[in-house]
């Protein structure tokens, strides 16, 4: 008997979907609740289970199709496995049970993974960086001199005196005209065009970025950091740190913190306008976007202002790791109050971010660099980082603007006040 394998309900408002990569091919075995397919939305992709044991009849849908949702796209025959296919799918069906966890769940989990891994931890051995490269060997060959002059083609020994110049030179051809040669196309490398569908996630990132653009009057403020006594700090405790927790301590979550902080102060940053009304949020959803499998992803810190730093780091470092295996679940995805982008990571040192709607504001982090800044009269060199606040001036103006980078930048130049919250 052929069982359906349909597209399941993936999601609010979600009527289409585009088919990823097939787990199994046509004539595979799989065990029930094993993964099948892929399937992408406009916000995370999916899993399809198989809804039986057995064998892989007919795929209907292929790499890059669309999809409705209740359509079937292919067919599975109900069978039994060998005992050993049924050992590995009891630990892929393990595995894909983990990652259905509940993000509270998962936090808990890692927080308590992270200090038990730190205690059975063995300290790692010193590195042995004394060793000098070894000596070139005294018979090692010399460069080979270069080749002698040529007279017409011929090799002239330097040893061998060339012989006089003949008093008349020989008469020579007549010049030929220089016919010009069409140039070759491998000089030009290859010219091939590649067409590939675009992901849901991509096409849904392009919608919100254009309706930011068009719905919002978008203003960007920018400030630097020195960002010397955070650095300071971090150097002090990120052995300890990692030690207890299992997880480095960056700079992300002295970041979420100080937006925390600044979000308190200005509440119109983490608020948004829905109609003729502006709603003022009195939690923090803080986003923090990371690079994807399938692109750019925003999941979102619940309810940050009540983590700790190594909440705030393990829960990132947990995210981030599952948004590479585009294994993030819709919830993760959805709300948010505020963001927090850091191009720093891969180089950038200045942009204008723009904003997740409904979002009123988005923080911009840029790379660390040593630069040149003057201190009681002196010039001295410190780390800093530009920073920009992108904001819906319909909501935000530009004095709130201004204060809200600020207090970023005198909460991270005095890191604690994150502790005494003056």
């Amino acid at each position: 008997m052929s069982i359906e394998l349909k597209v399941p309900v993936v999601g609010e408002s979600i009527t289409e979907v585009q088919i990823g990569e097939w787990l199994k091919g046509e004539g595979d075995h799989a065990e029930k609740d094993e993964n099948l397919v892929e399937i992408e939305t406009d916000k995370a992709t999916v899993e399809l289970p198989a809804p039986v044991s057995g064998r892989i009849a007919k795929l209907l849908k292929h790499n890059g199709d669309t999809a409705a949702v209740g359509e079937v796209i292919g067919y599975m025959e109900e069978s039994e496995a060998d005992p050993a296919h049924k050992e590995a799918a009891a630990a892929a069906q393990a595995q894909a049970a983990d990652m259905i966890r509940t993000p509270a769940k998962r936090q808990a989990e890692i927080l308590q993974g992270g200090s038990r891994a730190a205690a059975e931890r063995p300290k790692a051995a010193p590195v042995a960086d004394d060793k000098k490269p070894a000596a070139a060997s005294s018979d090692e060959k010399k460069p080979a001199p270069p080749r002698p002059a040529t007279d017409r083609g011929l090799v002239v020994s330097p040893e061998v005196p060339r012989p006089a110049k003949p008093t008349r030179q020989p008469e020579r051809p007549a010049r030929r005209e220089a016919i010009p040669m069409p140039l070759s196309s491998a000089s030009h490398g290859s010219r091939e065009e590649e067409t590939v569908p675009m992901s849901p996630i991509r096409r849904r990132i392009a919608q919100r970025l254009v309706e930011a653009q068009h719905t919002a009057a978008l203003l960007t403020t920018f400030n630097e950091i020195d960002m010397s006594a955070v650095m300071a700090l971090r150097s002090t405790h990120k052995d300890v740190f990692q030690e207890q927790y299992g997880v480095k301590l960056g700079f992300m979550s002295f970041f979420v913190k100080a937006s925390i902080d600044a979000l308190k102060l200005v509440p119109q940053v983490n608020a948004e306008i829905r109609g003729n009304d502006i709603v003022y949020h009195n939690y923090f959803d803080i986003g923090i976007a990371v690079g994807g499998g399938k692109g750019l992803v925003v999941p979102i810190l619940r309810d940050a202002d009540r983590m700790s730093f190594a909440e705030i780091e393990l829960t990132i470092s947990d995210l981030a790791h599952r948004a590479k295996q585009n294994s993030l679940q819709l919830e993760e995805l959805r709300g948010g109050t505020f963001t927090i982008s850091n191009g720093g990571v891969y180089g950038s040192l200045l942009s204008t971010p723009i904003v997740n709607p409904p979002q009123s504001g988005i923080l911009g982090l840029h790379a660390i660099q040593d630069r040149p800044v003057a201190r009681n009269g002196q010039v001295v060199i410190r780390p800093m980082m530009w920073v920009a606040l992108t904001y819906d001036h319909r909501i935000v103006d530009g004095q709130g603007a201004v204060t809200f980078l600020k207090r970023i930048k005198d909460v991270i130049e005095e890191p604690m006040r994150m502790l005494v919250e003056v």
